[in-house]
């Protein structure tokens, strides 16, 4: 309760330290003020002018270099190196915050150990005819040292199958099933298949359900580089990956600590046994370069690959299994030994406080994770380089005593995000009720410049126009001089039948640490970068992504020379930010959910309502609700007009700001999706059925439509279509005056 209690302590003195945020909106600090002014305190838009223009673009690459300087996978002495320098930071008697902690969770995390994992021919005899590498090449001085952690599947369990190998491409269920239908025998085989189409964990799921021993995954240079793949056009020579590149990654299917689910992961924790998780690989997986993936799928025999599985490895990719009679691995098979281990660790995340002035108890929360699998200068220093120049800017001015925002600003260094969103969702399980009830938004910037062409935004409807205002006050960088908006049109956009053409806001899945505040807790949520030219390059994100060539000078020299994007990033997080927590009224809009659920409904209509129908379940109360949902959001909106206009009491803008605060915490229904840990969001819950619309909706249509679903598949159905509309019914009423029941 470290976080609570400090921050207790700084809103309500030393004498409420005990009770914490508890007390909340009764310990703000009894002194003497004016209270019209105090309280009539809204967004100084040239204080934010300043704030932008001192964001610098050398100070956040001096940054970036001294994060990057060292590999830092979680819990290593590096990783806690830098928790003391966020410390540091954040205590400077000039530049600093209110208060800097670092709190400790103990979490199970997963590593290679001292034996290496290998992946080898093994020929009859027994002979090794080739091993894949079992580290990257040295190209630049920084790959080779002892702290580089070897290439691995974090959680694949430890074991040492040999089988024939077989080529499964993207190792979902629908490829193993495709080779099922070829006719190759899957017991006991060992399956290469390639990053991309389905999680990593799920490629190893997918696989045991089949039979298959083992599974070997790489990056296929058509994925990833544009089909490139000799070393003279990839990294050092280009920002292509070269052949030795490995991509790290967790492979849990979940995210949280693992062995305490919905329970802050403390020494005092009640702990599952780790053979009862659910979402671990059940079967050994090793990750491997594209150098050794060519040897391996150019020599297999069989039937020709579908059109869709083939890549670029320079070869025509068979599906096996075993390898062709007349090469040089002919009856030969490959042995994959894989020696991980679990351990608990401690793991830091560090808080920064700024108490605000007015409405210290609710919070604008600000985060980014630190550690990396191996150097992480894109991933995720780069959005760590940024936070550190935004909190020095506001800190200085905090310090200096020139400013103080009106609601707190929370940042955030999460720890352990790389092995699944750790950090983050033990703080969001030990600060469940707090951050339900106070926190007002949750920004963000994990890679802060994925490459150097355009922003990109990712979030939950309100935040579209906070978002769209900062753009269009930014100078994008390039010789254009555009906004950040117009350049941002430029490469993702779309038509809105409100707006017309307007940039293009993603959607949030689960890919970071924003996912347990909009899953779990009902927060509004977004995730800023800047990105590539999408026109200009097929990459599924940037090539050097979680291997031992993501380093200070990949980024300098191929992926933003000068730093102009990550100060663009900084200035648009920092813009966004000062809205959240200085504007009088809460910058968010609601009536930008209409387009959401309009769309949502519109394909419930034209795909699922005749089929519904046959089984005497109608769609009305979704189109009523629906309905319902849009007019409250338009009397709010209007509602926010007046005041505006007028002069508002304390308390009628606190009522306002608590509606568009607590909206999206309307639509979560604990019980919505039973199967799923910490998806309790009923719009953005994982869709994994083909119509485009409210998720449960969707999934549960899929579940009754296969084969020998029946009379249960169908009244899930009916319940899913209720969770909606009652959640649609609730948000109406968040948004309707409280005057009104």
């Amino acid at each position: 309760m470290q976080w609570v209690k400090v921050l207790g302590g700084v809103l309500g003195g030393a004498a409420l330290l005990g009770l914490g945020i508890i007390l909340g909106h009764f310990a703000i600090p009894k002194k003497p003020t004016t209270a019209s002014s105090k309280e009539a305190q809204d967004l100084d838009l040239k204080l934010l002018e300043s704030v932008l223009g001192q964001l610098d673009a050398n100070r956040i690459r001096d940054n970036l270099r001294e994060l990057a300087r060292a590999p830092h996978l979680a819990t290593s002495p590096r990783d806690e190196e830098l928790v003391q320098l966020l410390l540091q930071r954040w205590e400077d008697p000039k530049s600093g915050l209110d208060v800097a902690v670092a709190p400790q969770y103990q979490v199970l995390l997963s590593f290679p150990d001292t034996q290496p994992n290998s992946v080898s021919v093994v020929s009859p005899s027994g002979e090794i005819l080739f091993s894949c590498r079992q580290s990257e090449e040295n190209l630049t001085g920084e790959q080779g040292g002892s702290e580089v952690v070897r290439p691995y599947a974090a959680y694949a369990p430890p074991g040492t199958p040999q089988g024939l190998l077989i080529y499964a491409n993207r190792g979902s269920e629908d490829d193993f099933k495709e080779l099922q239908a070829q006719g190759i025998n899957l017991t006991n085989t060992i399956a290469l298949t390639r990053y991309g189409g389905v999680g990593r964990g799920a490629k190893a799921i997918n696989a045991a359900k089949f039979g298959v021993s083992a599974v070997l995954v790489y990056t296929d240079p058509a994925d990833i580089n544009d089909g490139k793949s000799l070393p003279n056009e990839t990294f050092p020579h280009s920002w292509g990956l070269p052949p030795s590149g490995v991509e790290r990654g967790s492979y849990y299917e979940r995210f949280g600590d693992p062995l305490t689910p919905y329970l802050p992961a403390s020494p005092s924790s009640f702990r599952l046994e780790p053979s009862t998780v659910s979402g671990f690989p059940p079967i050994p997986t090793q990750p491997i370069g594209f150098g050794d993936a060519q040897e391996l799928l150019c020599n297999l025999q069989g039937s020709v690959a579908p059109a869709a599985w083939q890549g670029a490895l320079g070869c025509e990719y068979k599906l096996g299994p075993g390898f062709q009679p007349g090469g040089n691995f002919k009856d030969s098979q490959v042995n994959v030994s894989v020696h991980n281990r679990l351990e608990l660790k401690n793991s830091s995340n560090v808080l920064g406080i700024i108490r605000g002035a007015v409405e210290p108890d609710r919070y604008v929360l600000y985060g980014n994770h630190r550690d990396s699998w191996v150097h992480g200068a894109v991933d995720p220093s780069s959005g760590t380089a940024v936070l550190l120049e935004i909190s020095r800017v506001l800190g200085t001015l905090l310090k200096k005593g020139t400013w103080r925002p009106r609601r707190s600003i929370v940042f955030a260094s999460w720890g352990a995000e790389e092995f699944g969103l750790i950090g983050s969702t033990e703080f969001t399980e030990e600060f469940f009720s707090t951050l339900q009830e106070r926190a007002v938004a949750y920004i963000n910037v994990d890679i802060s410049v994925f490459a150097n062409a355009t922003l990109r935004v990712q979030g939950t409807p309100p935040v579209q126009s906070v978002v769209f205002s900062a753009a269009k006050q930014i100078t994008a960088p390039g010789p254009n001089k555009l906004s950040v908006y117009d350049n941002w049109i430029r490469y993702f956009n779309r038509t809105s039948p409100v707006y017309g053409s307007i940039p293009s806001l993603g959607t949030l899945g689960a890919g970071s640490d924003y996912a347990p505040f909009l899953h779990f807790l009902g927060i509004t949520s977004m995730d800023i970068a800047y990105t590539y030219d999408r026109s200009k390059t097929s990459a599924r994100i940037y090539p050097t992504y979680h291997t031992a060539f993501d380093t200070f000078g990949y980024v300098d020299k191929f992926v933003d020379p000068g730093f102009s994007s990550h100060q663009a990033v900084a200035r648009m997080a920092g813009s966004v930010l000062l809205r959240l927590s200085d504007s009088l009224f809460l910058p968010l809009s609601v009536v930008d959910y209409n387009e959401t659920l309009h769309n949502f409904l519109r394909a419930a209509q034209q795909d699922l309502a005749a089929l519904l129908e046959q089984r005497g379940i109608s769609l009305g109360p979704l189109v009523t609700a629906v309905e319902k949902f849009e007019k409250a959001a338009a009397a709010l909106n209007q509602r926010i007009s007046e005041l505006q206009k007028s002069q508002p009491n304390p308390l009628q803008v606190r009522m306002l700001n608590d509606q568009l605060m607590l909206l999206e915490r309307a639509f979560l229904n604990t019980r919505a999706f039973p199967e799923e840990l910490y998806y309790s969001h009923v719009l953005w819950a994982p869709r994994t059925g083909p119509v485009v619309t409210f998720p449960g909706l969707a999934n549960a249509c899929a579940r009754a439509t296969s084969a020998g679903s029946g009379p249960a598949e169908w009244a899930e159905v009916h319940r899913q279509l209720s969770i909606i509309v009652v959640a649609l019914e609730g948000a109406t009423a968040t948004l309707t005056s409280v005057t009104d029941l």
